[in-house]
């Protein structure tokens, strides 16, 4: 199966598997560069205590996009 085509929040698409016309159910995951960029700001003795800020924006984790009717997954949005 091919992921559909989506962005970094919900957009409208037709669910392949129930045929249903809905808006995504957006999951925020953690990736590796997540991890490295926490990694990074530990290092940094300033900004140690920003270190996990990382996992809590949403512009360091991929948006993985899934049908609310069914749970199917449809894409990433990978950043």
């Amino acid at each position: 199966m091919h992921s559909i085509p989506v962005g970094p929040k919900s957009c409208p698409v037709v669910c392949p598997s129930c045929k249903a016309t809905i808006n995504t159910k957006v999951d925020s995951k953690t990736t590796v560069k997540t991890h490295f960029m926490a990694l990074l700001l530990c290092s940094c003795v300033v900004c140690s205590l920003c270190s996990c800020m990382p996992y809590c924006m949403k512009s360091c984790r991929n948006a993985d996009h899934y049908c609310p009717n069914c749970g199917t997954y449809l894409g990433t949005y990978k950043r």
